[in-house]
């Protein structure tokens, strides 16, 4: 009773200091996720007050939080949308791909880290926040604008390259044989094919199968349906995450948009736990020996996104201020770096406080970033 008792408390504790410490973010205009990790600084092993009862509760919610946040991810895009996206930013996403993914793996090899850390940090260093930047566009009035879709276009072929990225990820960080990391990697391409296939073809018939007009109904079969599918993929060493994104292209229309609105707020709770989580298996004291080099790298992946943005949207004939405004939004990194840093800390543990520090100056600058892009143009000429 007792242990019940100090669970509950430190979890309601939890709970309502996150909740206070997202409207404060939200009052000032900032993205809550940084201000969610250096909780997880304060309160994790070497932090100023260590959790105790709750550890495996939110271990568990973490992996929790990571499965939501690529359902909603995929739940955002149909496979026509995902499928006309590769056709007509492919140029755009291999630049994206070759300016900020590389710095990433040569950061990682000049610190001595070895193959599977620069891979990592290729990751991390590769994907820019979508949640931060959907909010920031929102906030700044520019869903609209001529460069928007030259952004969104960018973001949907980084959402759908981690269905590709995190199985190679999960096999190197196993540490299993050339033969035994092929398969698992043409497991997933095979299931990413097979699943685009039929929510291209047959789409409407899964979602009819799913959809219910009972809301209760409809939130316990979709979330049972992606922790399953989730639990599966991660067995076949697949990875959970991507199993969760596969579950959410293959429905569209009224039934991905009813399941977004009722899973948004779990999918909130529990991604706050996972930044939370993410802080605390990180020692605050490991953070200052790599903060140099991470904000180096901060600078030089700032800059590659910029020019990565400005390319994109000067394919899709925008004029330079559009340009420039494009690049600045795609600054901002967040979640997905963190979900990878995630995945590779038992394996490299150096990755998480490299990680950490490089997200908290990315998802602080981000916003800045995209605000700024367009004066920056003014006072140039």
């Amino acid at each position: 009773m007792h242990d019940t008792t100090a669970l509950l408390i430190e979890l309601g504790a939890i709970i309502l200091g996150l909740g206070l410490i997202g409207r404060f973010a939200e009052r000032v205009g900032l993205s809550p996720v940084p201000l969610y990790l250096l909780a997880g600084l304060a309160f994790g092993k070497g932090g100023v007050l260590p959790l105790e009862a709750s550890e495996d509760f939110i271990a568990v919610g973490a992996e929790i939080g990571v499965i939501l946040l690529l359902l909603l991810l995929g739940l955002e895009y149909s496979a026509g949308e995902l499928v006309s996206s590769l056709r007509t930013q492919y140029p755009a996403g291999a630049v994206d791909f070759v300016l900020n993914a590389l710095p990433g793996a040569a950061a990682a090899l000049l610190l001595g880290w070895g193959p599977v850390a620069a891979v990592a940090l290729a990751g991390v260093t590769w994907i820019s926040s979508s949640g931060v930047i959907a909010k920031v566009l929102a906030d700044l009035g520019r869903l609209g604008n001529r460069e928007t879709p030259a952004v969104l276009g960018i973001l949907v072929i980084e959402d759908l390259s981690m269905a590709v990225y995190l199985p190679l990820l999960t096999t190197l960080v196993a540490g299993v044989g050339l033969v035994a990391g092929g398969a698992t990697l043409l497991i997933a391409l095979g299931t990413v094919t097979v699943v685009l296939y039929l929510a291209l073809r047959h789409g409407r018939h899964i979602s009819r199968a799913v959809s219910s007009d009972n809301p209760e109904m409809l939130l316990l079969v979709v979330l049972g349906l992606a922790l399953l599918v989730a639990g599966v993929a991660q067995r076949l060493q697949v990875s959970a995450a991507v199993g969760a994104f596969l579950v959410g292209i293959a429905l569209s229309g009224e039934v991905a948009e009813d399941a977004r609105k009722l899973l948004a707020p779990l999918r909130d709770l529990f991604a706050a736990v996972f930044f939370l989580f993410f802080g605390l298996s990180t020692v605050p004291s490991a953070i200052p020996p790599v903060l140099l080099p991470a904000l180096l790298l901060a600078a030089v992946t700032a800059l590659t996104k910029i020019y990565t943005g400005w390319y994109a949207a000067r394919r899709a004939r925008v004029g330079p201020r559009g340009r420039l405004r494009a690049g600045g939004a795609l600054v901002a990194r967040g979640e997905f770096s963190v979900v990878i840093a995630g995945l590779t800390v038992a394996t490299e543990p150096r990755i998480g406080p490299f990680a950490a520090a490089y997200v908290l100056i990315l998802v602080l600058v981000g916003p800045f970033a995209a605000r700024w892009t367009q004066p920056a143009f003014h006072a140039l000429r």
